[in-house]
């Protein structure tokens, strides 16, 4: 059965590339008509899809009384997405160049976002006060990308109305249509990589926690995966960036904070949870070293941080 399952994963993982090469490309032309940045739209419309299935697995572990779970996947999503997912990005696609001045900006937005779940969590507690917290942040994210994205507009025009307006017209229909068919195509094989994933690591009978960090974070973050490597291929580093560091947001947020809503979070296994704390805040502090001293992320240095991550699962299993 596990060798089974296990070819199901690669069967939809390539289908998942293709449902992410739909996606990629209308958004491209989408965000051309609109004249959104390629940053702000992969940071929110991208970045918010991607991180659907965490958001259906943290809804499904709530509602199961079992919110820890989310927890687990989220923090070990994020992990991944900044080691693994960018590292095997720019393995797959070659040497990212860094473009735009979000460096000092979005990168410490995204860090802070990512970090105060875990500052809430020195109690041990994700309360529903601390969602409401986090859902504000997230909130408050999107807002700052996009009114970025709308400082050479008319004052007495907003960004919204712009969009309306935009949208109505019938140039950008048949996009609209295909970003939908692939967000859906890309959200049901994702999910069905998750079952497949979670499956085989209860029947190895793994903790839980180790079980959302590792096998469900690895399921998640696949369309961050491919649709990174794509966009690297495309030479597209905004996309890349902005999804990077939407998706961290909108785990570390809206996801927690929807969980939180439906079921405070109480850390059982504190010392898995903390390893995953520090090796958070190390890997983070590594992405940013390399994209910061050459303003690209090279094959070898994607390659270290996929190394990072290897060593990061082992020691969760070793714990």
């Amino acid at each position: 059965m596990i060798a089974t399952d296990l070819l199901l994963i690669i069967f939809f993982s390539l289908l998942l590339i293709k449902a992410t090469d739909v996606l990629l490309i209308n958004l491209k032309s989408f965000s051309k008509q609109m004249k959104i940045g390629a940053f702000a739209s992969g940071g929110l419309v991208v970045a918010l899809a991607t991180s659907l299935p965490e958001l259906f697995v943290g809804l499904a572990a709530a509602l199961r009384g079992e919110p820890s779970l989310s927890l687990g996947n989220v923090v070990g999503a994020n992990i991944a997405n900044l080691s693994l997912v960018i590292g095997g990005a720019a393995l797959i696609g070659g040497t990212l160049k860094v473009q735009g001045n979000f460096l000092s900006r979005d990168v410490f937005y995204a860090f802070l976002a990512g970090a105060t779940p875990m500052l809430l969590l020195i109690d041990k507690v994700l309360s529903r006060t601390d969602g409401l917290i986090l859902l504000v942040i997230y909130l408050f994210y999107q807002v700052v990308i996009f009114r970025q994205q709308d400082k050479g507009a008319a004052a007495e025009e907003g960004i919204v109305n712009r969009l309306i307006h935009r949208i109505s017209l019938q140039g950008t229909k048949k996009e609209i249509f295909w970003i939908l068919v692939g967000i859906v195509v890309l959200l049901f094989y994702a999910n069905m990589l998750v079952g497949l994933g979670s499956k085989v690591a209860l029947t190895l009978n793994l903790p839980i926690l180790v079980v959302g960090m590792v096998w469900i974070a690895i399921g998640t973050t696949l369309p961050e995966l491919i649709f990174e490597a794509e966009a690297i291929k495309n030479r597209q580093p905004e996309m890349v960036f902005g999804n990077l560091l939407g998706s961290i947001v909108a785990n570390a947020t809206l996801v927690l904070g929807l969980v939180a809503l439906i079921s405070p979070i109480r850390i059982e296994a504190f010392a898995q949870y903390l390893l995953a704390t520090i090796a958070f805040v190390l890997i983070f502090g590594l992405f940013y070293f390399f994209i910061r001293t050459k303003r690209r992320l090279e094959r070898w240095e994607g390659a270290t941080l996929a190394l990072v991550w290897l060593a990061f699962v082992l020691a969760e299993f070793l714990k």
